[in-house]
């Protein structure tokens, strides 16, 4: 005698199985997608600018929180960013404060635009003028013996005495700029006599009278510097 199975039954059931495997594992992309319905991608653009004179920011960093994409400000403090609405947006330059603004909710369009002011966040510190001595000695004793003015008054009139600002021109150099409009005027000068021969001082009896004149004066003399 032999004894048929029927594999009917089975097959319906790992058939239905299938099916409910297949359903557990899009319940949760159904939940996220239903969940992102709620939100909308806007685009936000504007200018960071500073709170104390409304002048742009360059090159701020806007950042999107919890998330790792983003955009920098250009040096005109211009910005243009993507996101959800609900997003925070975390404003972020050196020299100033961190700042954030969430995108509500409630937005209809597709575009907005932002202007987002951040505050400064430094302290301007006083000038230290710094004094270098051979010797710990001859530091001591100048330290002990320095007569200090009282009033600020005082100490700004020493410093503007004509004398110390006469000894501070005759030994300052001329500098970066200086050089710069020394070396143009030369090079004027030498384009403006182009193909024939330059003044020569050393024949000009205006400026050997002058030069006597101011040596007779005692501009020259080194007891006046």
């Amino acid at each position: 005698m032999r004894i048929k199975f029927s594999l009917l039954p089975l097959q319906s059931k790992l058939i239905s199985m299938k099916k409910l495997l297949i359903l557990l594992a899009f319940l949760p992309l159904l939940g996220f997608s239903q969940r992102d319905t709620t939100k909308k991608i806007v685009q936000i653009t504007g200018i960071t600018v500073s709170s104390d004179s409304l002048r742009p920011v360059p090159y701020a960093s806007i950042l999107i929180k919890g998330n790792y994409t983003g955009t920098l400000s250009d040096y005109s403090g211009f910005y243009s960013i993507v996101a959800n609405t609900g997003d925070t947006l975390i404003f972020t330059s050196i020299g100033y404060k961190n700042v954030e603004y969430i995108i509500p909710d409630s937005l209809k369009d597709q575009q907005y635009s932002l202007i987002q002011i951040m505050d400064r966040d430094t302290f301007l510190l006083s000038t230290a003028v710094i004094d270098i001595w051979p010797s710990y000695e001859q530091f001591k004793q100048a330290f002990v013996n320095k007569d200090i003015p009282a009033s600020e008054l005082a100490r700004a009139e020493k410093n503007l005495s004509k004398d110390i600002l006469h000894k501070q021109a005759v030994k300052l150099h001329l500098g970066a700029a200086g050089n710069h409009k020394l070396l143009n005027e030369q090079q004027k000068a030498k384009l403006y006599y182009s193909g024939q021969l330059p003044p020569n001082n050393l024949l000009n009896p205006l400026a050997w009278a002058k030069l006597i004149k101011a040596w007779q004066a005692g501009e020259f003399d080194k007891d006046k510097e």
